[in-house]
């Protein structure tokens, strides 16, 4: 037996592909192959919600613990109208990998609630934060599965569950979810801890790929928390960021885009559409409107997307011009799309890696909260450098050295890390010798 075959279809199953592939490259037990067939738990719920005029709606909540040999489930819960069950099991699949390749103690978990959360009141989406944590609690805890934010939630949500959690069990649980408001545990450093994890990711690699930051063209897809912070990062640090996009369309300015501006702007409008030609930001420098299609395509260095999974497809992948793609979104490459980047030269950079920075603070956050001790935003910072730098040298080196990709190198790190704690349980061999 040499691959891992997954019973879900679609998005799990092109996920497990790249898994497949790896273990061609890691020294790995029949057991734990065996192991990381399949999700250990999956759970859906119905989650009814009294709406602002009265009427009763109810939203499919799910949350999935893939694997927690290593320890507690870890993962965000996202709201947005297109969240399935699949959709959920394969970012849990991911996080179980991710969390192994940074050497965090968790195992992979994930949840969501299938609901568009611009179409509802604070008010309505409180009801549906607290009434999702109701309907799960059970599920979670401190040292079973731990929740963070994600797609279309924040600190805020975060807080409502956190106290939803904490009124169920009749104790204050700060350390259940991560992400939270810093007055309830929250820690320096957890906002912006994506884009900075993927920002000294970059800062390693590109060197060692002969790219500096004043000849380095940048396209960002998604200009949402990790995106934007990211493309400031890049700014400040002397990239030439030439194109960002959200949801609604993109900009594009061959000698660079003033993002700091872009940002305020952003942040004050909610949408890079009214910055098109509104106010002064069309005097600041000529800029074309382009679409998020337009903006994968276009000829820069480095290629980020930032967004949501499956952007870049066999519809669209021959038509890549970047040089390196680094994944901050989750999934945002598909399986097939793999190989026809790499057939083209592209060298593709993993989110398992490059988005993993906003866990690895989770995890600080989580064992402030365990221990009651709080660090400095320096704190949190060095520490979240010191070891995304520590375990992409590492990443770098087995591709390197087995001659592979670094996305199969990424997973080859954690499959043997995975693969020794489940074998530590005691394997086939062991009982039948």
């Amino acid at each position: 037996m040499n691959q891992i075959v997954t019973p879900s279809p679609s998005l799990l199953t092109d996920a497990s592909q790249r898994l497949n592939l790896a273990l061609k490259y890691a020294t790995i037990s029949e057991d734990a192959i065996r192991s990381l067939q399949s999700p250990k738990a999956s759970l859906s719920v119905s989650i009814p919600v009294r709406m602002d005029d009265g009427s009763l709606q109810v939203f499919q909540g799910y949350r999935v613990r893939y694997d927690d040999t290593r320890g507690p489930g870890k993962g965000g819960v996202r709201y947005h109208p297109n969240v399935t069950l699949d959709e959920v099991q394969t970012l849990a699949f991911w996080m179980t990998f991710k969390c192994a390749a940074l050497n965090l103690p968790f195992g992979g978990a994930k949840g969501g609630i299938t609901v568009n959360p611009k179409l509802l009141s604070k008010m309505e989406l409180e009801r549906l934060s607290r009434g999702y944590i109701s309907a799960i609690a059970d599920f979670i805890g401190v040292d079973t599965d731990i929740l963070a934010p994600d797609v279309y939630t924040n600190a805020m949500v975060m807080g409502w569950m956190m106290d939803e959690y904490s009124t169920i069990k009749r104790h204050y649980s700060p350390g259940v979810v991560t992400g939270k408001p810093i007055t309830l545990g929250g820690s320096l450093g957890r906002e912006d801890a994506t884009a900075l994890g993927a920002f000294f990711v970059m800062q390693t690699l590109l060197p060692k790929l002969d790219r500096v930051p004043q000849h380095t063209t940048v396209a960002i897809q998604g200009f949402g928390n990790a995106g934007a912070a990211l493309a400031e990062f890049l700014y400040q640090a002397g990239y030439q960021v030439v194109a960002i996009s959200d949801s609604q369309g993109g900009l594009y300015a061959k000698s660079g885009l003033d993002i700091p501006t872009l940002r305020q702007l952003k942040e004050s409008t909610r949408k890079l559409q009214a910055v098109y030609c509104d106010g002064s930001v069309c005097n600041f420098t000529a800029h074309d409107v382009i679409s998020n299609e337009d903006l994968l395509t276009l000829d820069v260095d480095v290629l980020i997307p930032a967004a949501l999974e499956k952007q870049i497809t066999v519809n669209n992948a021959d038509k890549i011009r970047a040089k390196f793609i680094f994944e901050v979104a989750n999934g945002p490459i598909t399986s097939q799309a793999d190989a026809i980047l790499e057939a083209k030269g592209i060298q593709v950079f993993p989110d398992i890696l490059v988005n993993a920075g906003g866990v690895t603070v989770s995890y600080f956050e989580w064992v402030q909260n365990r221990n009651g001790m709080y660090w400095s935003l320096g704190e949190v910072n060095q520490s979240l450098q010191r070891r995304i730098i520590e375990e992409t040298e590492r990443i770098w080196e087995i591709a390197q050295r087995q001659k592979i990709s670094m996305r199969a190198a990424a997973y080859v790190h954690a499959l043997q890390r995975l693969g020794e704690a489940i074998d530590a349980k005691g394997t086939r061999d062991y009982y039948v010798n």
